[in-house]
């Protein structure tokens, strides 16, 4: 089991390049899609770097970063358009959180559906 955090995928305006881990090939390519489509949608919007990083505990986060001297980097806007992903694309968020928690660090499916319903 890895207690380290794990890139998904991510894009730059800098380098204007789109990366996803090779680890998730096996995630289905509409999915694979809807993440590259998201990365550069908000780096075409905003600029920086955006990257989704899996926790050691299997959370996703989604990082955004830019350049010291980017003065063209919208900081407000960056907050805004990560929120509005996690709150539009929740569901698939939570669908990726379990296939890492399954398929990566090899968690009991049936323990962690069962936690999701107590907190429900």
């Amino acid at each position: 089991m890895t207690e380290e955090r794990v890139v998904l995928c991510g894009a730059s305006a800098y380098e204007q390049k789109y990366y996803f881990n090779k680890l998730f090939d096996k995630i289905p390519k509409s999915i694979q899609d809807e993440l590259h489509i998201m990365c550069v949608l908000f780096t075409e919007e905003v600029g920086g770097v955006i990257t989704f990083v899996f926790e050691p505990d299997g959370s996703l986060s989604i990082e955004t970063e830019s350049a010291e001297d980017d003065f063209l980097y919208d900081e407000i806007s960056s907050g805004l358009l990560v929120g509005k992903i996690r709150s539009s694309k929740q569901e698939l968020l939570e669908s990726l959180d379990l296939y890492y928690r399954v398929f990566v660090k090899h968690e009991d499916p049936t323990e962690l559906l069962m936690r999701e319903e107590e907190t429900e």
